[in-house]
């Protein structure tokens, strides 16, 4: 299992929109379903908008006590997550049927019960309903994460017989220039060197300074064989944030600008690579310019960009993204990477 694997965290897929309604509507559902229940004979709106209220509020108070503690869980087994979140969930039982029972304790939410009775009978109606809930969305994780891994291992499989393309095309000029400038071949089989150590050492995650130095070296191969048909534009802030990415998914977007951009063009271009950071994320912008036949302009990005994009979901848990669009003559790959923790963001 990959570095990436542990780093992504159910938790993560938690402050999604599609789940938070997700839960919102289960507790309506819950609500109706206690509103229409045998033995009621009147009073069914009442009763479903006061279960309706407390239900909501027993959600809310479990995930904003996972909001609030997610720093500290994320550094712990998702089944222990689990458990926190039942035991969140039963608090929130106790907290709001306490509630309920002082202030609601006339209406047909509370009836003629005790305060212990109606308490222990809401906590036992979230403990069922937060069991199952759980089962689910842990099954719905690991069925995620095993498709990621899979579709991971099949994008690394195709990159595996694309690398050996590069890794001709760098001897080749290698072996060109070894009597012109020796100095340059060295420095070419130092950054050779480098990218394949970096290959060679399986998925891992790294910092995207380290990630933006592989691409660096990358393109110094590339500048080579290319001369001056290849020119980089560098928009870096002075402090590159200290995000951390899956290694070489950054590096292969560079190339697809380079295979697919800067090769396709006799008189080649400049690919432009910009970093812009926010408290909340990290923006790294990939740019280059098309080849004169559009119908060709998009081929061949895919498979890069496809194992960017499923490297950096798996790293953080579908809140990171890989987008790609055209703006007149040029193909621009967008990366968006969430701040963690106390992740320092640089200034422009």
């Amino acid at each position: 299992m990959s570095e990436s694997d542990h780093n992504a965290s159910p938790l993560d897929a938690l402050w999604q929109a599609p789940v938070i309604v997700w839960v919102l509507l289960t507790g309506e559902a819950l609500a109706a379903m206690l509103a229409l229940a045998p033995g009621v004979e009147r009073g069914h709106w009442v009763l479903f908008g006061l279960a309706s209220l407390a239900i909501q509020w027993v959600a809310l108070f479990a995930l904003g006590g996972l909001y609030l503690l997610r720093r500290p869980l994320s550094r712990i087994r998702p089944q222990r997550i689990a458990y926190i979140a039942l035991v969140l969930l039963l608090l929130g039982a106790w907290i709001v049927g306490t509630a309920a029972w002082l202030f609601l304790g006339s209406t047909p939410l509370v009836g003629d019960d005790d305060w212990l009775t109606f308490v222990l009978r809401l906590s036992a109606l979230v403990s069922a309903i937060g069991l199952l809930g759980i089962a689910a969305f842990q099954n719905y994780w690991r069925a995620r994460q095993l498709a990621l891994r899979a579709k991971q291992s099949e994008l690394e499989a195709l990159q595996a017989r694309i690398r050996p393309h590069f890794l001709f095309n760098t001897l080749n000029t290698g072996a060109a220039l070894v009597r012109r400038r020796p100095e340059e071949v060295e420095r070419l089989l130092l950054d050779l060197a480098d990218l394949f150590r970096a290959a060679l050492a399986g998925p891992h995650d790294i910092s995207l300074e380290d990630e933006l130095a592989l691409a660096r070296r990358y393109l110094e191969i590339e500048a080579l064989r290319f001369g001056d048909r290849l020119q980089v534009a560098w928009k870096l802030p002075r402090e590159i944030p200290r995000v951390s990415v899956p290694a070489l998914s950054i590096q292969p977007l560079v190339e697809n600008a380079i295979r697919h951009g800067i090769e396709r063009r006799p008189e080649g271009g400049e690919i432009e690579i910009a970093v812009t950071a926010t408290p909340g994320t990290v923006i790294v912008r990939i740019a280059n310019p098309l080849p004169s036949s559009g119908s060709e302009a998009s081929l061949g990005h895919q498979v890069g960009l496809n194992a960017s994009q499923v490297r950096i979901e798996a790293l953080t848990g579908g809140r990171g993204s890989v987008l790609t669009q055209r703006e007149g003559r040029r193909f621009i790959a967008t990366v968006r990477l969430p701040v963690r923790g106390e992740a320092v963001v640089g200034d422009p």
